[in-house]
């Protein structure tokens, strides 16, 4: 895998990690209510359910995905569920910092269970790598470097994403946490984790 791959690889990354999604709202949500920390360890928990998602096509195991789709489509509700409840918790709140954190900061393991479940919850992920990756490299003759190379690549990319999304909102939320509009930030961040998770429960699995 030479540079021009590796920088077009992570270009690509880059711009589909900056869709707004789940994923995206889960950090948002996460950093909202326990801070910078919480938003970067969702972070962590996004990228490791992508890990699992390459290494299965790395590894030309994608039919495992559907022995699996039993599970997938557990933790996708789970993942729908959480989405949810947290956007009921920021629609429930009144807009003081104290109020939002006190209920919806939870433990880091917490937020990255909640990262991880976002991306397992979307089974289709591996096809979409099975058809992403070609474009970059050939799968018949990867070597262990590149395979080093990929992860890094996507590390990089999808977290370096993440925490721009978590600290904008970090930073939105400080400055508005005196004000009437905090209130209006609680109402589009809850009204989009809910649809995130209604989105998320209802897609065909």
């Amino acid at each position: 895998m030479n540079l021009i791959n590796s920088l077009a690889l992570f270009s690509a990354m880059v711009v589909l990690a900056a869709i707004p999604g789940p994923g995206t709202f889960a950090v948002m949500a996460r950093a909202a209510g326990g801070g910078m920390l919480h938003g970067a360890v969702a972070s962590v928990g996004i990228v490791l359910g992508d890990y699992v998602f390459i290494a299965l096509c790395l590894s030309g195991l994608a039919y495992v995905a559907d022995v699996m789709g039993g599970a997938f489509v557990v933790i996708k509700y789970l993942g729908a569920a959480y989405l949810i409840w947290l956007g009921i918790s920021l629609l429930r709140a009144r807009g003081s910092r104290a109020e939002i954190t006190q209920g919806a900061k939870k433990s880091l393991a917490s937020s990255l269970l909640l990262g991880l479940t976002t991306t397992l919850g979307n089974p289709k992920a591996i096809l979409f790598y099975l058809s992403f990756f070609p474009a970059f490299l050939p799968l018949g003759s990867i070597t262990a470097i590149d395979t080093l190379i990929i992860f890094a690549v996507v590390t990089i990319a999808v977290v370096g994403v993440m925490l721009m999304y978590a600290w904008a909102t970090v930073h939105t939320r400080k400055l508005l946490q005196n004000r009437k509009e905090s209130r209006v930030l609680n109402l589009l961040g809850g009204s989009l984790l809910i649809g995130s998770g209604v989105w998320m429960a209802a897609r065909s699995a």
